[in-house]
């Protein structure tokens, strides 16, 4: 029979998953709420001229 227990002691991440991680945390990406915000400044500005 398995002993979960003592499985999940011997288990450690994966590398890949670590650098993916990483990788992924450190991308500046924009999202949808980025997009309106300058959306949003680039009408202010065109309507303030």
């Amino acid at each position: 029979m398995i002993n979960f227990e003592e499985e999940l002691k011997k288990f450690h991440p994966s590398l890949e998953v670590e650098d993916a991680e990483e990788a992924i945390y450190n991308q500046d990406l924009t999202d949808m709420a980025d997009l309106l915000v300058k959306m949003i400044q680039e009408s202010e500005e065109k309507t303030g001229e």
